[in-house]
């Protein structure tokens, strides 16, 4: 069994606390706050948790093996780093950092301890997401044209000035990092490296300095076009459509909204999926509601105990925060943007 503890005790916090209750891979059994709040100790006490000061409390404590960042990304870098020197397991969520320099040296520093590192990229782990990449793979949709993602959601318009997400130094171009870079990483998963982008983001209705309309077009390197939309003063939405000159494979489902239970945010995120061939009918395949974050902690879990690696990548991982940095680089420029 990995005992891990957790920075951060965010709404996202305790969703990734409750997804491994009764897991025999991995169980929390700390949690580092900087607020110490009554809300904090209530949390942490109902679920046999202890409740620490901050980071060096917890790597300090010998009955944690792994440590999980639930944190703001400008701080991913260096946090993952100090877990990394300090000899423990590191599991960082999403996004992992917003410039390639941040993610390689977070990476060296992971390589370095020979600790491993996973990444909370967590759509990645459902059977429906993982059966497409197969169809991909194996040619039934053909020679790949096109993708495209639109993720919405309305949680731009009542979050509070001070939340991360609502800041643009932390959370640059809108829906990108809360939850475009799922179908970044969604790309780099069945399609590979990206070439080029071209991206503009402005604001329209939220009340705080973010932007809440962001759009996205991508070259990738093996010639492929791809399309990614985020809004975040909408209603929820999601859908991933992948053109094929044999087929279209479309899935569905929904993006994290304000008030729903912890259950629906980590079961919800697929609802629909169908394969429409060239010529014939549609076939409409069923979606198991299934727990990704669940699935992303423990195979974090089976990877420290195997010695094996996560199933994402270390180069999958620096290369999304490249990608992701060339898409701030061109909301700013106006320009198309290679990817470094």
């Amino acid at each position: 069994m990995i005992r891990a503890g957790i920075v951060g005790l965010g709404w996202w916090g305790e969703t990734l606390i409750d997804s491994v209750e009764g897991s025999d891979v991995i169980q929390f059994v700390a949690a580092a706050t900087r607020s110490q709040s009554e809300r904090d100790r209530q949390a942490t006490e109902k679920r046999g948790m202890a409740l620490v000061g901050g980071l060096d409390e917890l790597l300090a404590r010998d009955d944690v093996d792994a440590v999980v960042l639930a944190t703001p990304p400008s701080g991913h870098a260096e946090q993952i780093k100090r877990v990394a020197e300090a000899g423990k397991h590191v599991f960082c969520e999403k996004p992992f950092t917003l410039n390639k320099v941040d993610a390689a040296s977070a990476v060296a520093a992971v390589e370095k301890a020979g600790v491993s590192l996973g990444l909370g990229y967590n759509r990645r782990f459902h059977p429906s997401w993982v059966d497409l990449k197969r169809r991909i793979r194996d040619g039934e949709l053909g020679t790949i044209l096109h993708i495209e993602c639109t993720m919405s959601g309305p949680n731009g318009l009542t979050a509070s000035a001070e939340a991360w997400r609502s800041q643009a130094a932390e959370a640059p171009c809108g829906g990108l990092t809360p939850m475009g870079v799922h179908a970044i990483d969604g790309l780099l998963d069945i399609v590979g490296d990206v070439d080029t982008v071209y991206c503009q983001s402005f604001r329209r209705a939220v009340p705080n300095e973010n932007d809440d309309t962001t759009s996205v077009l991508f070259r990738m390197k093996d010639g492929m076009s791809a399309y990614l939309g985020t809004m975040m003063a909408t209603a929820g939405t999601f859908r991933f459509q992948v053109y094929g000159s044999k087929a279209m494979a479309l899935l569905g489902g929904s993006v994290h909204v304000a008030g729903q239970s912890s259950h629906q945010r980590r079961s919800g995120l697929f609802g629909s999926y169908v394969i429409q061939p060239v010529q014939g009918e549609a076939i409409a395949l069923d979606v198991p509601v299934f727990d990704v974050n669940r699935a992303e902690l423990e195979a974090f879990g089976r990877a420290i105990a195997d010695g094996t690696d996560f199933p994402i990548s270390h180069h999958d991982m620096v290369h999304g925060a490249s990608v992701t940095e060339a898409i701030i680089k061109s909301a700013r420029s106006g320009q198309v943007e290679t990817v470094a």
